[in-house]
């Protein structure tokens, strides 16, 4: 197993980069470590029903594909802002940045979108329910690495704790 790199945040920065969480990350580094009971947590994802991630699956191709494409991989050049100086979305699956952002801040930034932040996601609050949110943000965590995962599932629970670092 790959050692995790541990990333640490300020509040004032997270609470900004749901809205960029879409549409500039550009961070596609993978974790180098993510400290102890990584291992235990590799293998330990959350409880979801197949029936929620199949779900996620048809409500992601149907609304997200288009943009992140069908198996969430991003749009191609993704890393470089475009000529209106926005970013392309970015991949959901693993390989950027999303996996940095705990649950509530994916959620968020699916249901408001990015717009007022100056992205280019629109909101879907009117459109997805909040079980097809979470259903969209199972099915794309599904393509996950463990080690992914695992990073990930860290930085979720200290948010979940009201942490102030992750």
């Amino acid at each position: 197993m790959r050692k995790i790199k541990s990333h640490r945040f300020h509040w004032p920065v997270c609470l900004l980069l749901p809205g960029v969480l879409l549409t500039a990350c550009s961070d596609s580094g993978k974790p180098a470590s993510a400290g102890p009971g990584t291992e235990k947590l590799a293998v330990a994802r959350l409880a979801v029903e197949p029936a929620v991630v199949a779900r996620g699956g048809q409500l992601f191709k149907q609304h997200c594909a288009s943009c992140h494409g069908n198996r969430a991989q991003g749009a191609f050049g993704w890393e470089r802002p475009g000529a209106d100086g926005k970013y392309p979305p970015p991949p959901l699956d693993g390989s950027a940045h999303a996996w940095h952002h705990p649950t509530a801040q994916l959620k968020q930034t699916i249901q408001e979108g990015t717009l007022k932040l100056g992205g280019s996601m629109p909101a879907w609050k009117d459109r997805l329910s909040e079980a097809d949110t979470e259903a969209v943000v199972a099915w794309f965590q599904s393509t996950w690495p463990d080690e992914i995962y695992a990073a990930w599932a860290d930085i979720d629970r200290r948010a979940r704790r009201g942490e102030a670092g992750h």
